[in-house]
């Protein structure tokens, strides 16, 4: 049996990797699908020797893009988590309506990667390792998902504070009751293997409803709450 992607002894070429602290390209992006897609399929029995049949590029390659295992992975989740999107806004015409806007943009998109097959399935194998200490997958997920994604959505909620639409003293408590009104019980229960109905139309009523809820608890501009959309 092929060892596991945690505990693979294989001897790493000793060359610099290339940064990809820039966005992935589109080769690197075929890569990094093909390690989620991997991921899905075969969960524990990962292998370097896999992603690189999968991506039909040499092993070779990916040490030299990613450095070793953990770089891999590292690139894999900040790859899935930068479909979530935060913080599109401008900063000097700041109203409500564009806070409003971006919140529900960032609470949908958050909605759609964590209920994906790709999240779940990276999730259960990072809890795994991080219960088994076979790896550092957690930590990695840990800080390249939740707090990464935390750092890119505070200042959003800085700035409407700073604009006088938000009141509150301490961005972290802010922070994690606004990502907990989106996210509810939904990840435990996907991770546990129900199978919730979340089809497009019900994510974005779900986002609005979290939106709504936060700027209830902390908003400071009292503006008529919009009609909810409909499923197209």
């Amino acid at each position: 049996m092929q060892p596991s992607f945690a505990r693979q002894d294989e001897t790493v070429p000793e060359t610099v990797p290339e940064t990809v602290a820039e966005p992935p390209s589109a080769r690197q992006q075929a890569v990094l699908d093909a390690v989620l897609g991997l991921m899905v399929e075969e969960g524990d029995q990962l292998t370097m020797d896999a992603v690189a049949r999968r991506a039909s590029c040499s092993k070779e390659t990916l040490y030299k893009w990613f450095g070793d295992r953990d770089g891999l992975l590292t690139a894999t989740v900040r790859w899935q988590a930068s479909r979530v999107h935060a913080g599109r806004y401008a900063p000097n015409a700041l109203d409500v309506t564009a806070l409003r806007e971006s919140l529900q943009d960032f609470a949908a998109t958050w909605l759609e990667v964590i209920a994906s097959d790709t999240s779940v399935a990276l999730n259960r194998l990072a809890i795994g390792h991080a219960g088994s200490r076979k790896s550092n997958l957690g930590g990695i997920v840990l800080a390249n998902g939740r707090f990464a994604i935390g750092e890119r959505v505070k200042p959003v909620l800085e700035a409407g504070r700073a604009a006088g639409l938000l009141a509150f003293d301490d961005t972290e408590a802010a922070f994690r009751t606004f990502i907990g009104l989106v996210g509810r019980d939904i990840q435990i229960r996907l991770l546990l293997g129900d199978a919730l109905p979340l089809d497009a139309g019900e994510i974005r009523r779900d986002a609005d409803r979290a939106v709504e809820q936060f700027l209830a608890l902390y908003g400071r501009a009292r503006t008529p709450t919009p009609p909810s959309r409909e499923e197209d």
